[in-house]
């Protein structure tokens, strides 16, 4: 659960306030309502914005959200299955996407939402992997010390 809460201290920080992320008050509210739109932008103009800021934009945001969905089994415990990682890291997404709008700190993207959540799936996944690779911890051992 520590591990959870900062892992949200850290990405709050660099969704909300990273200047190095141009995470600064604009002007204008920006937004885009359009799947695909900025993806297929970035994709279009890497020569002129270079792989990096492609890169950021893409596997950056699905990356960012993979330890959400490798903890949120974690926090909620037998609660949670796939769909329900999908639908609430898409929920968390919205949610972020919403305060950046309304705050202008960035943009409200439809692409990272769903970016986000492919994040938040792949990192559930990656929850079962290693579930179901490793052994199970002991507990305490039955009948106390002897």
């Amino acid at each position: 659960m520590v591990l959870f809460l900062f892992y949200l201290a850290c990405l709050s920080y660099f969704l909300f306030f990273s200047e190095a992320l141009g995470r600064t008050e604009a002007e204008e509210y920006h937004y885009n309502l359009e799947l695909f739109k900025e993806i297929l932008r970035f994709w279009n103009y890497r020569g002129q914005v270079g792989w990096h800021a492609f890169f950021l934009n893409t596997a950056g945001n699905v990356a960012a959200f993979v330890p959400f969905g490798f903890f949120l089994p974690v926090v909620l415990g037998r609660r949670c299955g796939f769909p329900a990682a999908l639908l609430t890291g898409c929920q968390f997404s919205l949610t972020v996407e919403m305060i950046q709008f309304c705050t202008r700190t960035g943009s409200f993207d439809v692409d990272d939402i769903f970016l986000n959540t492919l994040g938040a799936g792949t990192g559930y996944l990656l929850f079962l992997l290693c579930y179901h690779a490793l052994p199970p911890a002991e507990g305490p051992a039955e009948g106390g010390a002897e």
